[in-house]
């Protein structure tokens, strides 16, 4: 998500990427490894996952759990789950690729692989069956997502993507009653719909423009009747409503969520943000209130997150609250330490720092936190915006603009 009163993607990075939650939990072989995913406990999970295929090496779609679980490690490693602190409009064009390690690419690879060849074998025998149409177009899903954070191959990803709707609505023709399928039209309904014009004239998506408020209504109907992928599509509501600037609309889902997986702390700072967005900076800060105190008390699932991303979250608030003094004090913290923190939360608090400075009419110290924020990041676009204001102070005109998404 982005700061108080702008859009964003947020804890579900899932309007870039939100195809990858369909991935249909089957029985309760797996049950455990997705208790673990939704909690933000991506090894344990793929351990879990790994354990699933070795009893069952024939489901496709136990092979697509262990990718889901795999790439969205790499997204939760690279901070890509989390808030989108700076950019507007469509901040998932803009963020900088991830970096796998050798061991995820090839897991990941291997997992695919398997699924796209379950599902051919099956397909071949039976042209109509369902699962193996909904399993492969999941698995195309996935990939697709890969090409797009990984690989930077937006044609390869946008393909994949597309030959993936195809599959499951194919799957909706022949199975009405599967409302499990009708996620991913919603989904890419929503995402076409969201791009810039010049990815809707490619010759592939010649014929689907895509309509965001006809993908959000296909979403909520898999919320409300889906079988698998309930929770998922209430997730991806939470992220539009943020998105769309309806934060009230996402509250509520996320109550809902932060009492079913307590471990997930990026929900307790997604509900912080939603309230800010709302004008209700007291249940904002109440929201980082409780992570601190579910911190220090050593909750299960909070053991692991550094102190400096609270500083980070209060700093940020309280930036778009328009208190650059105490936000400052709070960002120095963080930035202190910013290697404690994920890429994307250390860029970001340097920019962040240094604006708050720039406010101050701190101008020296201003423009050494923007240097640390390109020396942090060099290819982001945060590190483009620090070097905007190396060369001129930061001033509320374009706090307003950045609000708005129009820098």
């Amino acid at each position: 998500m982005l700061g108080v009163a702008a859009a964003g993607g947020g804890l579900m990075r899932i309007v870039l990427a939100a195809w990858l939650l369909l991935a249909q939990p089957a029985d309760p072989a797996v049950e455990r490894g997705f208790d673990h995913f939704y909690n933000l406990e991506y090894q344990q999970a793929i351990a879990e996952f790994r354990k699933a295929i070795e009893a069952a090496p024939e489901d496709p779609n136990r092979h697509n759990h262990l990718a889901q679980a795999v790439l969205f490690q790499m997204m939760f490693r690279a901070g890509a789950l989390e808030t989108e602190l700076v950019t507007g409009g469509n901040p998932f064009l803009r963020r900088p690729k991830m970096e796998p390690t050798a061991e995820e690419q090839k897991l990941f690879a291997t997992a695919i692989g398997e699924t796209l060849r379950l599902t051919a074998a099956s397909l071949a025998k039976n042209p109509r069956d369902t699962n193996a149409m909904y399993a492969r177009g999941v698995a195309l899903g996935f990939r697709g997502t890969y090409n797009f954070l990984v690989r930077r191959a937006w044609m390869d990803a946008l393909r994949d993507i597309t030959d993936a709707h195809k599959l499951h609505n194919r799957v909706a023709q022949i199975d009405p009653q599967n409302i499990d399928a009708l996620m991913l039209q919603g989904v890419h309904d929503y995402i076409v719909g969201s791009l810039p014009w010049y990815y809707r004239t490619l010759g592939f998506l010649v014929g689907f423009r895509g309509d965001r408020e006809r993908g959000i209504r296909t979403v909520r109907i898999v919320a409300e009747k889906g079988k698998w992928n309930r929770v998922d599509a209430r997730i991806l509501l939470a992220a539009v409503a943020r998105r769309e600037r309806r934060p009230q609309d996402a509250v509520p889902i996320i109550l809902e969520l932060v009492e079913r997986y307590p471990r997930n702390y990026l929900l307790w700072f997604e509900l912080s943000q939603m309230y800010a967005d709302l004008g209700r900076k007291e249940e904002a800060l109440k929201a980082l209130d409780r992570i601190e105190q579910l911190k220090r008390s050593g909750a299960p699932g909070f053991a692991s997150l550094p102190w400096e991303r609270i500083e980070f979250a209060r700093g940020n608030l309280l930036f778009w609250y328009d208190e650059p003094g105490p936000a400052a004090r709070h960002l120095r913290r963080a930035a202190a330490a910013a290697e404690r923190l994920d890429p994307n939360s250390a860029v970001g608090a340097w920019l962040r720092l240094g604006q708050c400075l720039d406010l101050l009419g701190q101008r020296q110290e201003a423009v050494a936190a923007y240097r640390s924020a390109v020396k942090t990041a060099p290819s982001s676009y945060e590190a483009k915006l620090a070097r905007r204001w190396m060369s001129r102070p930061f001033d509320r005109g374009e706090k307003s603009a950045l609000a708005k998404g129009d820098l």
